[in-house]
């Protein structure tokens, strides 16, 4: 318990301080005044005024904000614009979404450079033998008897010489698997059930088994390719799974809110810290993404605001502002309680 609870508040405050960061910084580069730079929730922890802001850390660390003048934001501060130079709404439209996805930005940043780090330093893992790296407890797998380095030789009577031929043939078997694995000099059989995982509008066999890794070793260009190529299909499964959710094929309960994150640092934290880095380079770009989605509160919805704004050619007031900020706060609250409820049952089914 005790790895899980500091595992996630280390790595929601790497990447919550990141985002907020970015923020800030762009608000600067921009001569915005920032008039607060809060991390996590109250009770407070510290508070400390430098250069007319006020930097202070709470102790719940599940959010921040960078509170910039003349700016109605999740802060839900009311304040009315003055025309000073140094105020959001005195910067063109440009400086704006600027300072307003410098946030998301640093996310990814951050994200690209940790995976970086992790594949100069580790290699390129790569899964070319039928070796299995693990048998996942209590999946069928395991549960026949299949153990992690079995090499596999046979599925459904048919040679397998590669890991991608172990892919095709399970996905595509019917309700039971036969399998034939080397192990310490002998040849064992097994029959494996299979379950079937829903993936939007199509489905697959599988038995709980994951590849051995081999890294390769890997100059600075293929490390920069691999960064680059994770930060791409991390968004790209996030995109496909908005879609989902829209088009009604996915489901709520396949999120994670905080009970699940929390649940997910620890097992990556005592995993390793190579496991570890990876968990938190996938968690930066996951609420990157979300961030940068149009919905109020988020930075997606002050950047929509901010056009319509620029289109309409005046200021949208300040009590239409607060009303869409408490809207979206009360929504993404109900979110989050609905997300961990899935959490907790998960859990207590585990």
């Amino acid at each position: 318990m005790l790895v899980t609870i500091l595992s996630f508040v280390l790595a929601a405050g790497i990447i919550i301080t990141i985002h907020e960061f970015g923020h800030f910084i762009a608000a600067r580069l921009t001569g915005m005044r920032v008039k607060k730079f809060s991390i996590g929730f109250p009770p407070r922890i510290f508070t400390k005024h430098v250069g007319g802001t006020e930097f202070s850390v709470s102790w719940i660390p599940l959010g921040g904000f960078v509170q910039i003048a003349g700016m109605v934001d999740e802060s839900l501060d009311g304040e009315g614009v003055t025309g000073a130079p140094d105020e959001f709404m005195s910067k063109n439209l440009a400086q704006k979404v600027f300072v307003l996805s410098a946030g998301v930005l640093m996310n990814y940043i951050t994200a690209f450079v940790i995976i970086l780090g992790l594949t100069f330093a580790v290699g390129i893992p790569e899964a070319d033998q039928p070796v299995i790296g693990e048998a996942v407890a209590e999946r069928p797998a395991a549960i026949a008897g299949v153990q992690s380095a079995d090499r596999i030789v046979e599925i459904n009577g048919q040679s397998v010489a590669k890991w991608e031929d172990v892919i095709r043939l399970i996905t595509s078997a019917q309700d039971t698997v036969a399998l034939r694995v080397a192990r310490a000099g002998e040849t064992l059989a097994f029959m494996v059930p299979t379950t079937t995982i829903e993936e939007g509008d199509s489905s697959r066999r599988v038995i709980g088994i994951a590849p051995q890794l081999v890294f390769r070793s890997a100059g600075f260009t293929d490390a920069f390719g691999a960064a680059g190529l994770f930060c791409w299909r991390t968004t790209e499964n996030l995109v496909g799974f908005i879609g989902d959710l829209v088009t009604g094929s996915g489901s709520l309960s396949q999120l994670s809110g905080p009970v699940g994150v929390a649940r997910l640092s620890g097992e990556s934290a005592r995993q390793g810290f190579d496991a570890f880095l990876f968990f938190i380079a996938f968690i930066s770009v996951s609420i990157g993404f979300l961030n940068i989605l149009p919905f109020p509160v988020l930075d997606g919805g002050h950047i929509v605001i901010s056009i319509i704004e620029t289109i309409i050619r005046r200021p949208i007031s300040t009590k239409v502002k607060l009303g869409i900020q408490q809207f979206g706060m009360a929504a993404l609250i109900l979110l989050v309680l609905v997300v961990s409820y899935h959490d907790i049952l998960r859990a207590v089914g585990e």
